[in-house]
C-alpha cells in the first residue's frame, strides 16, 4: 500500500536490547516517545458532528482507522480522507499495517456514487481519496477512482479533491485516467529514500517507478491546462508526495530524495516521523527532532517546492486544505493571516453547498433512483463485494 497512514498509531514498539550479564540495565520494550510526538485527544463540536455524519452515511475515513494524530485539526478545517476499493491491499510493505491479501477482482461498483453522495452532503472543503494497491485489477483501480472524482465534482464543484494513489505497477496510462478525472491534487508517495526502498516497500514498488508516476501526472496536468486555455483556462492542479523519516536514512539521503522529487516537478512535499504499528513491522531507528524537520522544510522550499509541510506529526494528508491554499498563494504576497481567512471563507461556502446538496438529494438513507423512486443506499464496506471477472489480472 503506497501510503503511510497505518504507521500513525501512537504507541512505538521497540525490541529489547540484548541481555547483559550481572545487573546491567536492559532497554525497556516499550520506549516512551519524545514529548513533541504527544497530542491532545480530538474533540469539539465540529469533530463530533463530522464523526456522527460519517457513521450515518456508512463512510469510514483513514483518519479514524489509522488513528491519525492530526484528526482533530483536519476535521476542524473541513478536511477528511476516505479510502476506496476496500481494505485489502495486494502488497505488503514493512511500514504499513493494512491487511495484505488477494481481493480477487472484487469491486463494489456502487461505491463511486455512494461515496460521492455521502461526501457531498458533508461540510468539507477538501477531501482526500486514497486507495489500497489493487494489482489484481487490470487498471489498478484507476477508472474506479476517476469515476468517484468526476461524480463528486458534479455534485460539489466548490470542493477541492486530492487523489492519493498507488503506482499502478508503472502503467502510466492509468495515471492519465486519474489525472483526467480532474482532481486538484494528484498525490503519490515515494515513502522512503532510495537505499531503503527495497527493504521497506513491497518488491513491486520502486523508487524510480514512483518518480515516473509523479512526472507523468505533472506532464498530463500541463497538457490538460494547455488545451483549456481557449476555454478561459484550467484550475490550478498540483502534484504531491510524502517522505517518512526515522527508518535509518541519513540527512543527506533525505535531501537527495527531496531533490529527486523536485526534479520530477512535484509541487508539494510532506515529511513526517515514522511510527511503528507493531513489533512485526520495521523498527524506528531514530526520532527526528522538530528542529531537524524545520531544516528539511527550509531546504525543500529553497529547492523550489510550492510548499513543504515538515514536522514530526505531519502525514500525507496533513491539514491538506491549508497546505493547498498556501501552495496556491505562493508568490502572491499573501500572508498567513490572509490564508487563514481564505480557509474560513471556503469552509463557510462548503457548509452552504453541503446543505444545498442534502436538500436536493433528500435523506441519505432514501436516495432517489433513476426512475424517481426510492432506494436504499449502498451497503457499508462490510457487505459482500461484486467480483468483476473482466477486470481480474490473470
Amino acid at each position: 500500500m503506497d501510503r503511510h497512514y497505518t504507521s500513525l498509531v501512537t504507541t512505538t514498539f521497540e525490541p529489547k536490547s540484548a541481555e547483559t550479564s550481572g545487573n546491567a540495565a536492559v532497554k525497556p520494550r516499550f520506549e516512551p516517545k519524545p514529548p513533541w510526538l504527544k497530542v491532545r485527544a480530538p474533540g469539539g463540536d465540529t469533530y463530533h458532528d463530522i464523526k456522527a455524519t460519517l457513521r450515518k452515511l456508512d463512510l469510514f475515513t483513514v483518519c479514524e482507522e489509522a488513528r491519525c494524530p492530526n484528526i482533530g485539526e483536519c476535521w476542524r478545517e473541513g478536511t477528511a480522507t476516505v479510502m476506496l476499493l476496500g481494505d485489502v491491499c495486494t502488497r505488503g510493505c514493512r511500514f504499513c499495517a493494512v491487511t495484505t491479501g488477494d481481493p480477487r477482482g472484487a469491486v463494489d461498483v456502487r461505491e463511486p456514487e455512494h461515496v460521492a453522495r455521502a461526501i457531498a452532503r458533508m461540510g468539507l472543503q477538501y477531501v482526500v481519496m486514497t486507495m489500497v494497491n489493487r494489482d489484481d485489477l487490470l487498471d489498478g483501480g484507476a477508472e474506479h477512482v476517476g469515476r468517484t472524482v468526476a461524480r463528486l465534482r458534479a455534485l460539489r464543484p466548490d470542493m477541492l479533491i486530492e487523489t492519493l494513489v498507488g503506482d499502478f505497477q508503472g502503467h502510466l496510462s492509468h495515471v492519465d485516467v486519474v489525472v483526467e478525472a480532474g482532481p486538484d491534487v494528484f498525490a503519490h508517495n515515494i515513502e522512503v529514500v532510495r537505499r531503503l526502498t527495497r527493504s521497506i516497500r513491497d518488491v513491486r514498488a520502486g523508487y524510480d517507478q514512483s518518480l515516473d508516476v509523479l512526472r507523468r501526472a505533472k506532464a498530463r496536468q500541463r497538457t490538460i491546462a494547455a488545451s483549456a486555455k481557449g476555454d478561459g483556462g484550467a484550475p490550478r492542479r498540483l502534484t504531491k508526495s510524502s517522505i517518512m523519516v526515522g527508518l535509518g536514512e541519513t540527512d543527506e539521503e533525505i535531501v537527495e530524495t527531496l531533490r529527486d522529487l523536485r526534479e520530477a516537478e512535484v509541487d508539494v512535499v510532506t515529511l513526517g516521523q515514522y511510527l511503528r504499528p507493531s513489533p512485526k513491522y520495521a523498527p524506528v531507528k531514530r526520532f527526528v527532532t522538530p528542529e531537524e524537520f524545520a531544516a528539511f522544510g527550509k531546504a525543500a522550499m529553497e529547492m523550489g517546492f510550492l510548499y513543504a509541510a515538515s514536522a514530526p506529526l505531519v502525514r500525507s494528508s496533513y491539514k491538506a486544505a491549508e497546505v493547498f491554499i498556501h501552495s496556491a498563494l505562493r508568490g502572491d504576497g499573501e500572508s498567513g493571516e490572509q490564508a487563514e481567512a481564505l480557509l474560513g471563507e471556503r469552509l463557510a461556502v462548503a457548509q452552504r453547498e453541503a446543505a444545498r446538496v442534502a436538500a436536493e438529494l433528500g435523506p441519505a438513507e432514501q436516495d432517489e433512483g433513476e426512475e424517481g423512486g426510492k432506494r436504499a443506499p449502498a451497503p457499508p464496506r462490510t457487505s459482500p463485494l461484486i467480483p468483476l471477472e473482466s477486470l481480474v489480472r490473470r
